[in-house]
């Protein structure tokens, strides 16, 4: 399966306008075509970051759907009154309890099997002990050697409260897989509807 994400740097007064766009009009119309799985939106109200993104059965639904996207994505961008970067990723992991209200997302550079490797048999089974955890997925761009990881959590509190360990285990990732930590971010999850199967 395969996502496209959309980056915008938006102005944190635009989240609410942002968000109401998402609900009425953008998540419907993903709905609505071929191959697509859904919607997640992921918020900073203190900085404007925002982070839309959507699943696919396969690549070909997803380059398929980009031309008629791209306005969606060009009047997102107006509304929320910064700039826009789009990425496309293959989904290498999905596990998911139930939905949270925050998340944290990782992006680490290095060789990607050796991440998936690492994320599946070390970093997934400590997430799962770890209070208030929701879910964790992993993509990765093989043209960049780029991986995102993002875990949800139930609270805001139990994402605090896990960031001395979610270091721990993003060094250990990075370390194995020879690479880089690029960036890490913490969000609101504002609209969750994405609808991809376990992929553990």
């Amino acid at each position: 399966m395969y996502a496209r994400s959309t980056t915008f740097q938006g102005r944190p007064v635009n989240i609410d306008a942002g968000i109401a766009f998402v609900n009425a009009e953008a998540g419907p119309m993903l709905d609505e075509i071929e191959g697509c799985r859904g919607l997640s939106m992921l918020v900073d109200r203190e900085t404007g970051l925002c982070v839309a993104t959507s699943s696919w059965d396969d690549e070909e639904a997803m380059r398929a759907s980009d031309e008629r996207l791209r306005p969606l994505r060009d009047r997102g961008r107006d509304i929320l009154g910064g700039s826009m970067q789009v990425d496309e990723w293959e989904i290498a992991v999905m596990h998911r309890t139930h939905h949270g209200e925050c998340c944290r997302v990782s992006w680490v550079q290095g060789d990607l099997d050796t991440m998936m490797e690492t994320f599946r048999v070390a970093i997934l089974p400590q997430l799962e002990q770890t209070p208030g955890f929701c879910s964790a997925s992993l993509l990765v761009d093989r043209s960049t050697g780029l991986g995102c990881a993002t875990t949800a959590w139930e609270t805001r509190a139990a994402m605090e409260a896990s960031r001395s360990s979610a270091d721990d285990m993003r060094r250990r990732a990075a370390s194995d897989a020879g690479g880089e930590i690029v960036d890490v971010h913490e969000f609101d999850l504002a609209y969750a509807h994405l609808h991809v199967p376990e992929m553990a």
